[in-house]
Parts: C-alpha cells; structure tokens; sequence
C-alpha cells in the first residue's frame, strides 16, 4: 500500500519556448511513427540495465487513485521462456483451430499471423504484464485499486515507448486465455496477466507488414 501523499513544489517542470516545444513535439512525433511490432526477432542480448530503465519509464505512469496497480515479470531464463511459449502455443492451436470466430481470422489474416510463436523463445527477454485487482496493506489488509485496466494500459504504452526510445523492437502477445502466466511466474491470486511484452532485436531478415495508420484528421476531432 502507498503511504500518503504529501505536497511539494514542481520543481521538476521545465518550460520550454514554443518553438522548441513544437521540435520537440514534431520529433516525438516522428521517431514513435517510425516503431512497428515486430514478430521476427535475434537472439542478440539486451543488457538486463536496459530493461530495468524502461520498466522505470513504465512505472512513472499515472494511475488511479496512485495506486500503480502493476507488476512487471522480466523473463530472460531460457527454460521458464521454453515453458511459456508451449504453453502460449497451446492456447494459440486451440484459439487458431475453432475457439476464433472467423471474422476475426480474416482480419488477422493479412498480418501473417498463426498458432506458432518461436519469438517466445528466441527474444532475449519476456516482459510480462501483471494488473492487480486490490493490494495488500500490513496484515493481510486488501486494499481496493481503481481505474486497474486504464492505469496498466497507460503503464503498458509507455513501456513500449521507452523500449522503442531505448532501440529495441516488441510484439504485444496476448494468449487467450492467460492464466498459465501466473501459475509459471508464481504470481499472487490479486494479479491477473495482462499482456506479455516480447523485448529485443529485430532479426536481420526481420520482416512487418505493409501497413498505413490512420491520419490525425480521422483519429482526432478539435472543437
């Protein structure tokens, strides 16, 4: 549980001038355009002090009530990563094989997409996303945390920003269901997998979709 809060200064703001806050806002802009999910990565290894600085960033993010409703696994054990993927693949045979419904078949169709995950293995890290539904407090205490699944997303896409800042590339991976994850990572019953963040390389030959996003004037309306 979070001690209370108390109040000081912004001390850490800093003002910049408009056309500099417009650089910087055009080069934010433009260096997260570049990122794309990447499903073809190297087994090159990622300094664990990389990963801890992004989860950092991700940690930074607002949340209900300050309750950082959160925990971050970082696999890099080959075995426990081994075990995830057949597990992951399991549930990915049955999802592929009749638990889908088809029209979402055809929508992941021109992604390439299918029951077979090596990236599960060959990445060197594992970042699995864990939203806890209460906290505990001294004695076993349960602790209400609010807002959890916004809170864990605004956590989750300032990871992928700082991993993508850091140079790396990632997959968001969502096996359905995801129970498996908390019984392979020994988490506690308040925490439920939210996602697993695949962190590394691209492979040489690594290869994305030919894909176009959708542009300001239809994801955002000023009035």
């Amino acid at each position: 549980m979070m001690a209370p809060a108390g109040f000081a200064s912004l001390a850490d703001y800093t003002a910049y001038p408009s056309e500099e806050m417009a650089r910087r806002a055009r080069d934010f802009a433009a260096e997260l355009g570049r990122r794309r999910t990447v499903r073809d990565f190297s087994a090159r290894p990622v300094d664990r002090a990389v990963v801890e600085d992004c989860l950092r960033a991700a940690g930074s993010a607002p949340s209900g009530a300050n309750m950082q409703p959160w925990h971050f696994v970082a696999v890099g054990d080959p075995e426990l990563k081994r075990r995830i993927r057949r597990a992951a693949e399991a549930e990915e045979a049955a999802f592929y094989g009749g638990r889908a419904p088809d029209e979402w078949l055809a929508a992941l169709a021109p992604l390439g997409t299918g029951a077979a995950k090596p990236f599960l293995e060959t990445a060197p890290w594992l970042i699995v996303i864990f939203a806890q539904s209460y906290g505990q407090a001294a004695g076993g205490r349960k602790v209400k945390h609010y807002y959890v699944a916004e809170s864990v997303g605004i956590a989750t896409g300032l990871l992928v920003a700082a991993v993508h800042h850091a140079g790396l590339v990632s997959l968001t991976h969502t096996p359905s269901p995801m129970g498996f994850l908390a019984d392979l990572l020994g988490r506690p019953p308040n925490e439920r997998a939210y996602l697993i963040l695949v962190v590394g390389h691209p492979a040489e030959d690594a290869q994305v979709p030919v894909i176009a996003r959708k542009p300001l004037e239809e994801i955002a309306t000023f009035v």
